[in-house]
């Protein structure tokens, strides 16, 4: 089998893959919840060729995700549910159906008449769903109620918390002053110290997800996306530690071999460094 540009050829490697008897064991052994955290890899991969600006990563990284695509759609053929035309089709019906100011009549809205759009057809498309499901004879999808209804379970934790406290901040479940949030901050180090002195590990694991939440909220607070803020303490992080490594190869040493006073020692000159460089 050669390779191709058509998608075509994609579904037929993903067929043979799947085929007993002659495909591939690994292939053959997954199912939807195994393949799923793949899926969220490779779009945090993709995610990292845009932010390296890398191109040619950014080509292979879709190709992977769209390889996720066909791989859940053929899964989904095999119990009859679905196939990746209808895949196909769901998007474009819903991405025509959507832009009526675009694909349609509805022409020379404005951005508030597009909004209000939306929201009309997404209230459209939840009936029309209810009612394909009741057709079909499934079980109607139960609703969640409340302020904090329809935050994706899914997202990256940081991510999620940032949401759920917003979505509270819209009812005056929330602190005013960003300086409020560092106050409670500083109450939440307490309390894992107190944890810590305890030994009790659940409690010190739940009181360092309190941490984490409120720091969340101070991101929040100063307008800052908390994931991204990670991310970029994660970057100096490896940034500076790797200055450590190149300083100790200078030397004829590696990490292992430094004692954790000469690393900090580094660490510092390291810091200094870049301050001064900047």
């Amino acid at each position: 089998m050669q390779p191709s540009s058509d998608i075509a050829r994609l579904i037929e490697i993903m067929a043979a893959l799947r085929t007993p008897g002659t495909g591939c064991p690994w292939d053959l052994e997954q199912d939807f919840a195994s393949i799923a955290p793949y899926t969220i890899e490779e779009a945090y991969e993709v995610a990292d060729a845009i932010a390296r600006g890398d191109r040619l990563d950014l080509k292979d990284e879709l190709g992977d995700l769209l390889l996720q695509v066909v791989f859940h759609a053929r899964m989904a053929q095999e119990e009859g549910a679905f196939a990746f035309p209808d895949v196909v089709e769901a998007i474009t019906a819903k991405l025509i159906r959507r832009h009526p100011h675009v694909f349609g009549e509805a022409r020379d809205l404005t951005p508030a008449q597009v909004k209000a759009l939306w929201h009309q057809i997404k209230a459209q498309e939840k009936a029309d769903k209810a009612s394909a499901r009741h057709a079909a004879g499934l079980p109607q999808q139960v609703e969640e109620k409340g302020v904090l209804a329809g935050v994706t379970y899914g997202l990256p934790a940081l991510t999620r918390a940032w949401k759920l406290q917003a979505r509270a901040s819209t009812v005056g479940f929330d602190w005013n002053d960003a300086r409020l949030v560092l106050d409670k901050i500083r109450e939440e180090t307490a309390e894992i110290d107190e944890a810590l002195a305890s030994g009790d590990k659940a409690a010190i694991a739940e009181e360092i997800g309190d941490l984490l939440f409120v720091v969340a909220n101070l991101a929040r607070h100063v307008d800052a996306d908390p994931e991204g803020c990670l991310q970029a303490a994660n970057a100096k992080f490896e940034r500076r530690f790797k200055g450590i490594e190149t300083i100790l190869e200078t030397q004829g040493k590696a990490a292992v071999d430094a004692s954790l006073a000469e690393l900090e020692e580094l660490w510092q000159a390291v810091k200094r460094s870049e301050k001064a460089g900047s």
